[in-house]
């Protein structure tokens, strides 16, 4: 009987596993409220028990198979004309039945935060929420996740119908694209949108592509050998063996650390302005609160008294004597400012108490010196030095950077995805490939190959956004990363059915993520009309740079992609953002005005010009030439010569 009794779970497990098994299932992507691919034939898989009879039924088409003896299975839908909603019914020894399914266009929308920066992060968020019901339009939010090996699943996740709900959290980028292709086609759209703020191109291509390229051959082993969970662990370690605990609920608003009588004495010190990260506290995202005392005598108080603490990432409440003087949310890419009531400060000792919010990335000061101090009157005070510093609340974000190691992101995020029929890709991504800008000439044509060789239904339409204008804008010419990453973006344009928005005068200089993304979706739109629908009369693309000649001591710049005409947004008729350089390779501002369809550029510093560059920048502020269309040229040099990031690759 005992035996019996040990029996009994052991039998009923294997039944329920055997249960478990037995269920037919289809592939994460299929889900009700989904778009299928109009117009070619359509792989539809899952799985079930090795050797089940599989049964799909769909808008008029019955088609059978069996599992192989893995238990997987597939079948091709033959091509559809747009339209829905139609029901998907999937038999086996269970059934599945799918709803409210249309077909049309399906986009991925993949790259970095500017592809996932949201609808309620934008220029008018509000209206653009409110609007949002688009019955046609459904979109897919593929779960972050990172794998050594090609995934299958993609848990938790489904398409959804756009509402004013839905779309509140969906790439803004996308929705703008997805939204604008429907006014104007009139079809049902699909948006897939994968993607990861932060991460670089190599993240997304596979192991098997990546190796391929020179200097990645060594990748392969330490791809296959990454594990996320001794990764996530040693993070972990790491930070609790400088902390000496990890406090992971905050307190200190609560026990009013603020205050000017607030005990210090207990908490670390620190040197600032600096991220922590590079003070050896890395992978410490969380709240860190940060205390200073300084003495004033009477003749510094003055009534028009500011703090001035520059860039701090991400967010920060400031309090002087324990009076809140200011405060600002995800705000690292601007300075703080911050102006002190009257009768704040007062003679003797006084404090300012910071208390910093680090969601992501390097958390803490990101100023000089310089820009860190307090000015009273016409004195400014430096605050540069050692602050008391305390750790409030520690994060749980020690999981591995999907960047650690190559194609942890195809992986886990693109390969689910195929071969889920669709119409192409739209793509923002380049900002964390700056520091090899010159490689990724390489290394960004390759994943679009990659990808379309997985997908295996030929070169479809692929769009990308080229690198929005950030930074300050230099006073003077010189080699810039940014130029040369977006020079890498445009020699993708030699590959077959891609096309490239420009986002070169809608960025801001303080913010790495504007919030115009409606003239970035708009301007996809317009590639893809051309790229993607062969509409021959969109003028898809601002002016190229085709040629050049010299001609009495000036360059003649001719162009392809002028639309109806070369404009130039000026008053007084000239063009801005132009350089050149004779033999010496110095460049030099230049002169620039039209003629006709060309531009002809000078300068009195150069007597014999070999060299013109134009918009060679992280941000050339003063752009202003387009075709009449409205699209912004597109930057460019005529020279060769050796930049900032020749040589540099991935572990450099």
């Amino acid at each position: 009987m005992k035996v019996l009794k040990l029996l009994f779970p052991l039998v009923m497990l294997l039944l329920s596993t055997e249960i478990l098994k037995a269920d037919v299932s289809v592939a994460d992507i299929f889900t009700d409220n989904m778009v299928l691919q109009r117009q070619i034939e359509l792989k539809v898989w899952g799985d079930a028990d090795p050797g089940e009879k599989i049964t799909l039924s769909f808008n008029g088409q019955k088609l059978e198979t069996r599992t192989n003896k893995k238990g997987n299975w597939s079948v091709i839908l033959s091509p559809m004309a747009e339209g829905g909603p139609f029901e998907m019914i999937i038999e086996g020894k269970n059934s599945i039945v799918l709803g409210n399914i249309l077909i049309g266009d399906v986009w991925i929308c993949s790259g970095q935060s500017n592809m996932a920066w949201t609808v309620a992060q934008s220029d008018n968020a509000e209206k653009e929420i409110d609007k949002g019901d688009y019955p046609n339009i459904r979109l897919f939010s593929v779960p972050h996740a990172v794998s050594s090996v090609p995934k299958n699943e993609m848990k938790n996740t489904s398409w959804k119908i756009s509402t004013s709900e839905t779309i509140k959290d969906f790439s803004a980028v996308g929705y703008f694209f997805g939204r604008g292709l429907h006014d104007e086609l009139d079809v049902p759209i699909g948006l897939i949108n994968t993607t990861w703020g932060g991460t670089c191109v190599e993240t997304w291509t596979s192991k098997e592509s990546i190796v391929q390229v020179p200097k990645y051959e060594r990748f392969g082993k330490r791809i296959e050998n990454f594990n996320p969970e001794e990764i996530e662990k040693r993070n972990r370690n790491s930070l609790e063996d400088a902390l000496g605990s990890l406090p992971m609920s905050e307190r200190g608003m609560e026990e009013g650390w603020m205050k000017s009588s607030m005990d210090r004495s207990e908490w670390k010190t620190i040197e600032i302005p600096n991220f922590w990260e590079n003070l050896g506290y890395e992978n410490l995202d969380g709240i860190v609160w940060f205390s200073y005392d300084f003495n004033l005598e009477k003749d510094d108080i003055d009534p028009r008294s500011f703090l001035y603490l520059g860039r701090i990432d991400n967010s920060d409440i400031t309090w002087v004597n324990g009076i809140k003087v200011g405060e600002m949310e995800w705000g690292h890419e601007k300075d703080r400012e911050y102006k002190i009531p009257p009768d704040v400060l007062k003679p003797g000792l006084n404090n300012i108490t910071i208390r910093v919010d680090d969601r992501w990335g390097k958390g803490g000061f990101a100023t000089t010196q310089e820009k860190f101090f307090l000015k009273a009157g016409k004195q400014n005070i430096p605050l540069s030095g050692k602050w008391k510093f305390k750790v409030d609340e520690v994060y749980d974000n020690f999981k591995a950077s999907p960047n650690e190691v190559p194609s942890l992101l195809y992986n886990a995020m693109i390969h689910p995805l195929i071969p889920y029929g669709i119409k192409g890709v739209i793509w923002y991504q380049g900002e964390n490939n700056t520091p090899r800008a010159k490689e990724y000439a390489i290394t960004f044509p390759n994943m679009i190959n990659n990808w379309r060789e997985n997908w295996q239904q030929g070169d479809f339409p692929f769009l990308f956004v080229q690198l929005a204008n950030f930074q300050k804008p230099k006073l003077m010419p010189g080699e810039d990363n940014w130029a040369e990453l977006r020079e890498s973006q445009t020699s993708a344009l030699s590959l077959n059915n891609t096309g490239m928005a420009l986002a070169i005068d809608i960025g801001e200089a303080d913010d790495i993520h504007p919030t115009n993304k409606q003239e970035v979706g708009e301007r996809l739109k317009l590639s893809a009309l051309k790229v993607a629908y062969g509409k021959d009369d969109v003028v898809h693309s601002g002016p190229k740079y085709k040629s050049m000649q010299i001609e009495d001591g000036k360059a003649v710049i001719y162009f392809d992609h002028i639309g109806s005409g070369l404009m130039v947004k000026s008053k007084h008729g000239y063009i801005n953002e132009f350089e050149i350089a004779g033999e010496d390779q110095k460049f030099h501002w230049a002169k620039a005005k039209l003629n006709g369809d060309k531009v002809i550029v000078w300068s009195d510093k150069v007597n014999k010009p070999v060299a013109v560059r134009f918009a060679w920048s992280s941000n050339p502020s003063e752009f202003n030439l387009y075709n009449k269309e409205g699209l912004p040229a597109i930057p460019f040099r005529t020279d060769d010569w050796e930049g900032v990031t020749d040589g540099k690759s991935f572990d450099d």
